[in-house]
């Protein structure tokens, strides 16, 4: 018995902290599961809606950061800023096209939100908490099927953007609403395929599981390619730059949200960085080991453990959110041929051919009676780094994982150079 146990149990309750919580516990007259369910929503849901809000001053710092200047210093020192603008645009007024669908009008903003948050429900944050009524695991929902439920509800945003670009009665909203729609759809198959990779060694589609299995190593040492398809797919998917054309203000006067204001306007920008830190925890947990720790992921579960786990998986999420704000203020914006044909030509048939050698080189382990285990690990290891080398040295050679890249020929770029260096005369 641990000092939790001792200080907040009652005495004589018959559970076992190390087995979840059974039917029979109860609190009052109510089922102690219920109880934990309502309490890890609460806790959840409003971290991730504060945390979502004071990601838009990070995006402010690290931009400033990155270009040398101060960013949003007014207001409690920045530390307010967040609050200012929530004030600032639900004080704006509201404003409507003349002519205008409004039940979709309204409901897009919505649509393209409530999926990034409800998403959430599948993903393990921490190690089970050990209590006097049983353990109680660390997700909100424990689904079996976890990539199945992640996928198919995530999918469901890009409706909110195409319903914003028809519902405006605005030939740049709908553009921007075309753009979106072919977008989403065109990366979110690469997506969900470069997490086929990571099923197959796993044997299960529960993220529960997924996490343990990487006790012998996280994913990204074994699936690498699977990792780098699965992140350029994120920043496609959220319209974070460079993939961030459904809103180029350069040709659409920032697309789909043209006609939006006040805080309709905002929750367009909330449900960006709402996936934002869906597909980083989402990353976090299929290739990096969600949060689990080493020496210190297996039972018995302590108070210890449940603490320290989730500032682990914490720390993974909110080093890939630097990420993306990294990216988005380093790389320019592709041209939208170079942005389809990336998804098309390049990462659909490479998720593709890397399904195939990854299944391959499982089932031949198998065959070969190699479990999963530090042997099996080493293979798969020795194999990421051999197909690697083969993509990104052999056949990519600046091209591929850089479409921006010329395609002239080095001869043809010879004669250009040598063109240029001819004198002209100079005009009077």
């Amino acid at each position: 018995m641990n000092w939790w146990t001792r200080t907040f149990c009652p005495s004589g309750l018959p559970f076992d902290s190390q087995l979840p919580v059974p039917d029979s516990a109860f609190w009052g007259f109510l089922p102690v599961d219920l109880i934990a369910i309502v309490i890890k929503m609460l806790i959840v849901f409003t971290v991730y809606m504060v945390g979502v809000a004071m990601l838009t001053l990070a995006e402010r710092k690290i931009s400033a950061w990155i270009q040398d200047r101060h960013g949003p210093n007014r207001v409690l020192k920045g530390w307010g800023q967040p609050l200012a603008d929530g004030v600032k645009n639900f004080m704006k007024e509201e404003t409507y096209p003349k002519i205008v669908n409004r039940p979709l009008f309204l409901l897009a903003p919505a649509l393209s939100f409530i999926p990034a948050l409800i998403t959430w429900a599948a993903i393990p944050f921490g190690a089970p908490l050990p209590t006097c009524w049983g353990r109680i695991d660390m997700v909100l929902a424990n689904l079996p099927i976890g990539y199945l439920y992640v996928i198919s509800i995530s999918s469901l945003g890009v409706y909110g953007i195409v319903f914003a670009g028809w519902a405006s009665n605005n030939k740049y909203s709908l553009l921007g609403g075309l753009r979106s729609s072919a977008q989403m759809i065109s990366y979110e198959i690469p997506l969900g395929m470069s997490m086929i990779a990571v099923l197959i060694m796993t044997g299960n589609v529960s993220f529960t599981e997924i996490v343990r299995q990487q006790t012998w190593g996280w994913n990204v040492l074994r699936l690498t390619l699977g990792c780098f398809i699965f992140m350029v797919s994120a920043f496609a998917e959220n319209n974070r730059l460079p993939f961030d054309l459904p809103e180029a203000e350069s040709e659409l006067i920032a697309g789909y949200h043209t006609e939006y204001s006040a805080m309709k306007f905002s929750l367009f920008f909330i449900a960006e960085y709402a996936n934002m830190v869906t597909q980083s925890a989402m990353i976090a947990t299929i290739f990096f080991g969600g949060w689990s720790m080493p020496w210190l992921d297996g039972p018995p579960w302590t108070v210890l453990k449940w603490i320290l786990s989730i500032g682990f998986f914490l720390g993974k999420v909110l080093f890939f959110l630097f990420v993306f704000m990294w990216i988005r203020w380093t790389l320019p914006r592709f041209r939208y041929d170079q942005l389809m044909s990336l998804g098309w030509k390049v990462l659909l048939p490479l998720t593709l051919g890397y399904i195939v050698i990854v299944a391959s080189a499982v089932l031949g382990l198998d065959v070969l009676g190699i479990q999963h285990g530090w042997l099996f690990s080493l293979d798969m290891f020795v194999l990421n780094i051999v197909l690697m080398v083969v993509v990104f040295l052999v056949i990519d050679r600046g091209r591929i994982v850089s479409p921006a890249t010329s395609r002239i020929r080095a001869a043809e770029l010879a004669r250009l150079r040598a063109v240029s260096k001819v004198e002209r005369p100079v005009e009077v």
